[in-house]
């Protein structure tokens, strides 16, 4: 039996045994503590609990607690989120530079944080806002997602379904027959999750263009957690926000909440081209460290003057990802800033199976280099600044494809301690993935050519009565 075979087995066995993880949030209000499930998780009993900590209804942080058996689980996880986060004064909406980090303690602002006009600035009243979600024949996600959309606290939105490459009508069916006039429906025929938020931008109205996945529960707060910054500061193009673990069930979801998942911490970060990041080589192409699909936000006319989403990348073409990252680079290299707040919280059902996984781990390396290509074949000028900054580039790359080993305990969702190894398969279909990724663009590019597909305009996305 060769080694490789050797650690391939070993690497199985491994991943088998993790067991599934129980989802809470415990909310402290002074000497009081609550204690409910996550979104679609049974009460809370004894063995391992993911928390999301609050502070008066405000996400701080999270922790990894056990609850004894015969324990109160409320009184034993609220005791540990008094530990892992400490009692420190809530902010407006739009939030101060300084928050609990990763479940951990801390008060130091992330790296590219800076405090200049408006980043720290109090509650403005959040803009009319289009909330966009793309889906494809997965009608059941896209309820539960819809009902937690349409239960948000933010004043004026509204929420439009795009419908991409669909062949079947169950989510057309889906949006008349509960939904009716509270969500448009807009269909797009041509695949592609870039192309269907792309729809989503020409058919928008608000001043404010929200994009949401359908495998998400949005917090109550999201929406106007997401925008009011906006209002706080004129020069943000883009706001990102929290993503955290819906369930923790199977193997699959608990590895990848024990290696960051989609979270990016809990301290509000603004990120201002005109002062980049003295720690990060490659800004704005790190484009990763900024936020997810899954919860992200525009004002609309910025993102349309970029023209939108490069529709050769996302999922559902040959690039495999890379969508949202365009966006985010865009909108940097246009001047504008771009803050993430950890009050802006969605939960995010993540994949269940090894295979899953692995579709991920790849998708991810090719999704980063196709986004990278289309960047620069969209906007060359970017290249000579590109170039520059290769050769700290390639380290970071190297890093986030490097086998990632345990450092004996921590807490899922806390992006610098691992409770499970991560297997090398995943490092080295992440590594594949990134060679094949300008590959991946160059097909998309001309399959959207052979296909006549042209980026819509403003208000001529496709809508059906």
């Amino acid at each position: 039996m060769s080694r490789r075979t050797r650690t391939a087995q070993e690497e199985i066995r491994r991943f088998l045994a993790i067991g599934a993880v129980q989802v809470a949030e415990v909310d402290l209000h002074g000497d009081e503590a609550g204690l409910k499930p996550g979104p679609g998780s049974p009460p809370v009993t004894h063995g391992e609990v993911f928390a999301l900590v609050r502070r008066d209804g405000r996400p701080a942080g999270t922790l990894l607690g056990h609850v004894p058996p015969g324990a109160d689980p409320r009184t034993v996880l609220a005791r540990l989120a008094r530990e892992a986060v400490p009692d420190t004064p809530a902010d407006g909406p739009t939030g101060g530079e300084a928050s609990p980090t990763g479940g951990r303690t801390g008060a130091e602002a992330a790296p590219g944080a800076e405090a200049g006009p408006g980043a720290g600035a109090g509650p403005g009243a959040p803009p009319f806002t289009t909330v966009v979600v793309a889906t494809r024949e997965r009608a059941g996600q896209l309820a539960r997602a819809l009902d937690s959309l349409l239960a948000q606290d933010h004043p004026r939105f509204e929420v439009v379904v795009v419908d991409n490459a669909p062949v079947t009508d169950e989510t057309h069916d889906l949006v008349h027959r509960k939904y009716g006039e509270r969500v448009r429906y807009l269909r797009e025929p041509v695949p592609g999750l870039a192309v269907a938020h792309n729809a989503g931008l020409a058919g928008a109205r608000g001043e404010v263009v929200a994009f949401t996945d359908d495998d998400v529960v949005a917090d109550p707060r999201w929406l106007t957690e997401l925008t009011a910054p906006f209002a706080a500061d004129p020069r943000l193009g883009c706001v990102t926000g929290l993503i955290l673990p819906a369930r923790l069930r199977t193997p699959a979801q608990v590895l990848l909440e024990s290696h960051g998942g989609f979270a990016k911490g809990f301290t509000p970060t603004t990120y201002d081209p005109r002062r980049p990041p003295r720690d990060e080589p490659l800004f704005p192409f790190t484009a990763g460290r900024f936020g997810s699909g899954a919860n992200m936000a525009f004002r609309t006319g910025v993102l349309r003057a970029v023209g939108g989403f490069d529709p050769a990348t996302g999922a559902g073409t040959p690039a495999r990802g890379g969508d949202d990252l365009y966006g985010f680079v865009r909108v940097l290299a246009q001047g504008h800033r771009l803050r993430y707040t950890p009050y802006a919280l969605v939960w995010h059902h993540h994949r269940e199976t090894w295979a899953d996984l692995e579709t991920q781990a790849y998708g991810y390396g090719a999704g980063l280099t196709a986004y990278l290509t289309a960047v620069l074949v969209d906007r060359p000028a970017l290249l000579p600044a590109f170039l520059a900054r290769l050769p700290g580039g390639l380290a970071h790359a190297r890093s986030l494809t490097a086998v990632r080993d345990t450092d004996g305990g921590g807490t899922p969702g806390g992006h610098d301690t691992r409770t499970h190894p991560w297997p090398r398969r995943l490092s080295r279909l992440q590594r594949r993935g990134m060679l094949y990724g300008p590959v991946g663009y160059l097909r998309a590019r001309r399959a959207l050519r052979d296909a006549g597909y042209r980026r819509p305009d403003a208000d001529s996305g496709r809508e059906t009565p």
